[in-house]
């Protein structure tokens, strides 16, 4: 028996219940009726006390800090200008009442420091009442200190919110410049100044979109420098890391063959071994074997499909010697210096060594090229002391932009990290640079508890 299920779709195109779909037009509509809706009516007179300018400009962090201070108070001084402005117009031009022409044109432009929203509509509410109650200047609908006040009014709203509200205020200004001149509003000699309005207004808001655009646009290429800036650390890092593994991987892979080796080896050096030597022999190859296989498999994932492992052993302190030849053949004065007992330490320590000197005489030949360089090296109880230190570049001008990601203090902190060490690096006092290491190293009698 076969049971058949029958499922009734909704056709397509049709909305929930079987309204009919709307139209893109439609719906392009109601989102900019929202959008008006929500940049100029929904609180339009919410509290926004303009914020006072940050000191760090360019030009105002150089001033003294008294000027610094009363600095920050610019954008509220340029609006109280504007409104001086607004109120001399308001008062020399107006054949109303100077009780009602003067607080209509001035407070819009003061309110936009506290209510930015709530100022524009009270610009546009105050623009009729002003044309009406009368003006000199014989032209409709806006009066002298009315024009200006708006124009003030558009441009403080549009820097302080977003390139869309200003966008819906230049549309609702033209609007009323419309309604204004169907014939409603008296009639003047001189005709009408709704032209000159939209024009300038509109000039003004295009100026502040296009700063409000560009300001967006380095915002936006300052967080992804930023962000560019952390991965490429990051990224520094990793391939250092990559870079130390390798290198113990080599290490410790030789160390284990080696190891591996002499224990094959060994029962053949003893004439008639007893069965408990050859058996322990025989385990320490084993076990040296499987970790030397488990170490290539685990480590194995570090190398590139490219890289290829040295011929020659890893370098360490004894070929120091050759890396300052290099140097001074590059044009770099080094001179070295050795204290105490000079020993034999782990590879690891000594490969370290090395890479860290070898970054820190490259740092001095990318950034102080003609300066003279020192290399210490201290054999010290309980482990070895590092010390490279630069003088300053005796023409300043022969330095050029290194090309590289500047991440070799990165690199050499990450060694020391991984041999538990310590490290600074910084300017010296007479413009140089220094970096100092210290490697623990184990005493022997730590090492044999």
């Amino acid at each position: 028996m076969t049971e058949t299920t029958h499922i009734q779709t909704t056709p397509p195109g049709d909305g929930a219940g079987g309204a009919k779909p709307r139209s893109p037009e439609y719906r392009v509509a109601v989102d900019s009726l929202r959008g008006l809706r929500e940049d100029l009516f929904r609180d339009a007179f919410a509290y926004r006390p303009l914020p006072r300018r940050s000191t760090d400009g360019r030009i105002i962090r150089r001033l003294p800090a008294r000027l610094r201070e009363y600095a920050r108070w610019t954008p509220h001084g340029a609006i109280a200008l504007a409104a001086l402005f607004t109120l001399m117009l308001a008062g020399v031009d107006n054949d109303g009442p100077l009780v009602l022409m003067v607080p209509l044109t001035v407070l819009p432009v003061l309110m936009t420091m506290i209510r930015p929203v709530g100022a524009f509509w009270l610009s546009m509410a105050a623009a009729p009442i002003t044309g009406v109650v009368g003006s000199s200047w014989g032209e409709w609908p806006w009066s002298a200190g009315s024009f200006a006040c708006h124009l003030t009014v558009l441009t403080v709203v549009a820097i302080r919110t977003r390139p869309r509200t200003a966008g819906w205020m230049w549309v609702l200004t033209l609007l009323y410049a419309v309604l204004a001149d169907s014939g409603i509003g008296p009639t003047y000699t001189y005709g009408t100044n709704s032209a000159p309005m939209l024009v300038f207004s509109a000039m003004i808001l295009l100026c502040v979109t296009v700063w409000h655009i560009r300001r967006h646009a380095e915002q936006e290429v300052t967080a992804q420098q930023t962000v560019t800036a952390h991965e490429r650390s990051r990224r520094t890092l990793l391939e250092e890391r990559t870079t130390i593994a390798r290198e113990l991987h080599d290490v410790v892979a030789h160390h284990m063959s080696v190891v591996a080796i002499q224990a094959e080896a060994a029962p053949y050096r003893v004439d008639n071994p007893p069965p408990e030597l050859e058996k322990a022999f025989a385990t320490i190859r084993e076990n040296a074997v499987a970790a030397l296989t488990e170490l290539r498999r685990v480590l194995g994932v570090v190398r590139a499909e490219d890289y290829e492992a040295p011929d020659a052993p890893q370098p360490t302190l004894a070929d120091l010697e050759g890396l300052l030849a290099n140097v001074r053949e590059a044009g770099l004065t080094v001179d070295k210096a050795v204290t105490g007992a000079v020993r034999e330490l782990p590879q690891g320590v000594e490969l370290s060594a090395y890479r860290i000197v070898q970054e820190a005489l490259s740092n001095t030949l990318r950034h102080a090229p003609g300066a003279t360089a020192r290399v210490e090296i201290a054999y010290v109880l309980g482990g070895l002391g590092l010390r490279v230190v630069n003088g300053p570049p005796p023409i300043p001008s022969l330095i050029k932009p290194s090309p590289g990601a500047g991440h070799g203090i990165t690199g050499m902190r990450e060694r020391v990290s991984m041999l538990n060490g310590e490290m600074t690096a910084g300017r010296t006092d007479d413009g140089g640079y220094e970096v100092a290491v210290f490697l623990p190293v184990a005493l022997p009698d730590e090492g044999d508890a």
